[in-house]
């Protein structure tokens, strides 16, 4: 981009002309042939004219590239006498940005005539003056230049005089009168002709005033002056009432014809409204204050006139000095005022110029940027520079920049201007949006209702706009892995994670899923963080019977009647789905036939006698145990011991037959049997019965006549032999685990009341 700058503003300046006061949409060039192209292309690159100044004098038209007059321009009030009269002005192109210099030359039209700023000239000669005499007239003023200003005089007829037109250094014209003819007053004391101005326009233009010379008496000494030219220097920051200069003549006449009054001949407007003298002393000074940079030299024609009306010329020159009283201007031509924070080290921001019109060192300058910033100042040409970054932005740190940049003269004391540029910096997508945590710990209610807030994620991104806008979601988890991600969900725009579906404790205490936060920036940038979620267990399950089991109704053990304090009669084992306070168990005796015998442990279920049995005790307990966890409420269980007092195991087995927990069972089964099935058992009790009786008859007849049949008693022993086949193992479920067999002998008539097989109790 720097090169294109450069190569555009090194080229040599295009160069056009359009008359002065041109009506407004006049065709001046076609800027698009000039720099070789299309309409098209300079509607692409946004093409556009900057002027040197201020005031905006000719437009571009895009489409066509024609360079027109947007409003007219007056050659005399733009330069005054100056030439040749330039309006300078940039076309700028972007996309690349280039610039190419161009002026238009403003060509006169003869708008203006020659006026003389008295319309009447009073000339006093004496009748004594010699043929051949110049006398010096007063000019006429024509501010157009070249062919259309002032280019020669010409009187009307008379017979006395003759006019000359005679040049100036400066290039203008003056107008001397020339006698032909000796004066006499006593025949004419007075003589009127008139004057022409006439100009070189095509048609050409003229003023005209009226000269009038009045003949005088002999004078016959005219005033001299000291020198023929004065030249003078006057500092252009002189004040009002400067002295410039005092010319000084002589007249050797005495009387009021030696007497001299100084005078200013009016050659021009701009010294009359400039230079003042004193008719008097000759002393000449500023009406106003002078402007180097508006004019630097001053020709002054100075009269001096005696009493007796003869009077000579002398001429002043004044030289401007210049001082350095303009400070340099700053003129920003192009400004890019929003720039990408990803924008490369010298990208061009903005092109300007330095302008300062004093001359010499005064107007030499230099440009630097004040304070630390990643800018810098790029020289393209004179007077021409780019402003470009130096460094990589970053919009996070700093957002907006104001640039100073200030121009310095070299004059002494040194002058300065400045000029604030507004750099604002474009975001760009380059950071990822962070979370304010790497891992997040959730906790949620075991059967918690589904929508229940959990909790809130948090992410930040340090772009702007629609870069920093984070959005939130969850990470699929890989094939094959649980799908903990349905078990809850994050809102995309405020991160408040709400559970789905209730979960159980005992089947997910917990779970892991991956959050993702992204941006909204293109392409998005993303960050992950961890989120953990807690199931809160809830007493939601009972405590559940290992010993006994809850399906077997009351468990039978037996204790020896000679059992000491502490003898362990049985443990009750329970467990809790729960977990945490919710599962600890604790033991308690609930109801018992005597709650003094026996004692439960409190944490172990170990049912152990309280004391020594005695023979008092009932030989048949009831023992219900109750187990309750330490939930909120609490929940519990119950379990049923049937407990049998023995003094040997004989006793044991005739009282386990004699067990009422087992005819307890049909009862407590009949107890929780149905409504219904009651209203049916009614309906069936008198056939039942009948039944019963039948059958009953029966049985007993059939053993009365088996009896019959039997052969006398007769004593019998049995060997431990004789029961290898047919001997039966008594066993129990109970306390008594392990086969015993036992030995005895009973006589071949012994009844049911000798010896018994019961079933076990469970």
């Amino acid at each position: 981009v720097i090169l294109l700058c450069v190569s555009g503003m090194g080229a040599e300046t295009a160069r056009y002309s359009v008359p002065e006061e041109a009506e407004r949409g006049s065709f001046v060039a076609n800027i698009a042939k000039d720099l070789g192209l299309t309409g098209e292309e300079l509607l692409a690159r946004q093409a556009r004219v900057v002027p040197e100044g201020e005031k905006q004098y000719l437009q571009l038209n895009q489409h066509t590239g024609d360079l027109v007059v947007r409003e007219q321009m007056d050659r005399e009030e733009l330069c005054g006498q100056s030439e040749p009269c330039l309006v300078r002005f940039e076309v700028l192109l972007e996309s690349p940005l280039q610039s190419f210099r161009a002026e238009v030359r403003l060509t006169d039209i003869n708008d203006h005539a020659p006026v003389f700023l008295n319309k009447e000239i009073v000339l006093k000669i004496p009748e004594s003056a010699m043929p051949e005499t110049r006398f010096l007239l007063e000019s006429a003023y024509d501010p157009d230049v070249g062919n259309n200003s002032l280019q020669h005089y010409s009187i009307s007829s008379n017979e006395y005089f003759r006019v000359y037109t005679q040049w100036r250094n400066d290039g203008r014209r003056y107008a001397e009168l020339v006698l032909d003819r000796a004066l006499d007053r006593e025949q004419q004391a007075e003589i009127a002709f008139s004057i022409t101005a006439l100009d070189g326009g095509t048609p050409p233009r003229s003023g005209t005033a009226l000269i009038r010379v009045e003949v005088l008496d002999i004078n016959d000494n005219i005033p001299v002056f000291t020198r023929s030219l004065y030249k003078v220097s006057v500092m252009e920051n002189s004040s009002q009432d400067t002295l410039v200069v005092v010319v000084s003549a002589s007249d050797l006449d005495s009387g009021t014809n030696g007497e001299i009054v100084y005078s200013i001949v009016q050659n021009s407007e701009e010294n009359f409204e400039t230079f003042k003298i004193n008719s008097e002393t000759g002393q000449i000074r500023l009406k106003k204050p002078l402007d180097y940079e508006e004019k630097k030299t001053y020709e002054i024609d100075v009269q001096a006139t005696d009493g007796g009306g003869l009077s000579t010329h002398s001429k002043v020159e004044v030289q401007v000095k210049d001082v350095n009283d303009n400070a340099p201007e700053v003129i920003i031509t192009s400004l890019i005022s929003t720039l990408s924070e990803a924008a490369p080290p010298s990208t061009v921001v903005a092109l300007f110029n330095v302008r300062d019109r004093d001359s010499g060192d005064n107007g030499r300058t230099t440009c630097e940027l004040t304070g630390e910033q990643p800018f810098r100042i790029t020289l393209l040409a004179a007077d021409a520079y780019a402003l470009v970054t130096s460094e990589t932005l970053d919009r996070e740190q700093v957002e907006e920049y104001n640039v100073t940049v200030q121009a310095r003269d070299q004059g002494s004391p040194a002058l300065s201007a400045s000029k604030t540029l507004l750099v604002r910096l474009l975001d760009e997508n380059d950071n990822a949006p962070t979370f304010t945590q790497a891992i997040y710990t959730m906790v949620m209610s075991e059967n918690e209702p589904a929508g229940r807030s959990l909790g809130r994620l948090s992410a930040t991104d340090p772009d702007a706009g629609e870069n920093a806008r984070v959005r939130y979601a969850l990470v699929p988890p890989p094939t094959g892995t649980p799908a903990a991600a349905s078990f809850v969900s994050v809102d995309a725009e405020s991160g408040i994670v709400r559970s789905l579906r209730p979960l159980d404790y005992e089947k997910v205490p917990a779970f892991e899923v991956t959050v993702r936060a992204a941006d909204g920036g293109s392409p998005p940038l993303t960050a992950q963080a961890v989120l953990r979620v807690t199931v809160r267990d809830e007493n939601d399950n009972a405590p559940v019977l290992l010993h006994p089991a809850p399906d077997s109704g009351a468990a039978g053990e037996l204790v020896p009647r000679w059992a000491p304090s502490g003898y362990l009669v049985a443990k009750v084992v329970a467990v809790d789905a729960d977990a945490g306070q919710n599962a600890w168990l604790s033991y308690e005796l609930a109801k018992a036939t005597e709650p003094a015998l026996f004692r439960v442990g409190l944490h172990s279920g170990e049912v152990r006698t309280a004391r020594a049995v005695t023979e008092k005790d009932a030989a048949r307990q009831r023992l219900i145990v109750l187990v309750r966890d330490r939930g909120q409420p609490p929940r519990s269980a119950t379990a049923t011991l049937a407990v049998a007092l023995v003094d040997d195991f004989s006793d044991a087995f005739r009282q386990l037959d004699h067990d009422p927990a087992s005819g307890q069972q049909p009862q407590v089964a009949e107890e929780e049997m149905l409504t219904t099935y009651l209203i049916a058992s009614l309906c069936c009790v008198s056939s039942l019965f009948l039944l019963s009786v039948l059958v009953l008859t029966v049985n007993a007849l059939c053993k009365a006549r088996v009896r019959a049949e039997l052969p006398p008693p007769s004593p019998s022993c049995f060997a431990d032999g004789d029961f290898a086949n047919d001997a039966v193992s008594v066993g129990g479920t109970g306390t008594l685990s392990p086969a015993y067999r036992y030995e005895m002998c009973l006589t071949s008539g012994s009844g049911r009341s000798e010896f018994q097989f019961l079933r076990p109790v469970l």
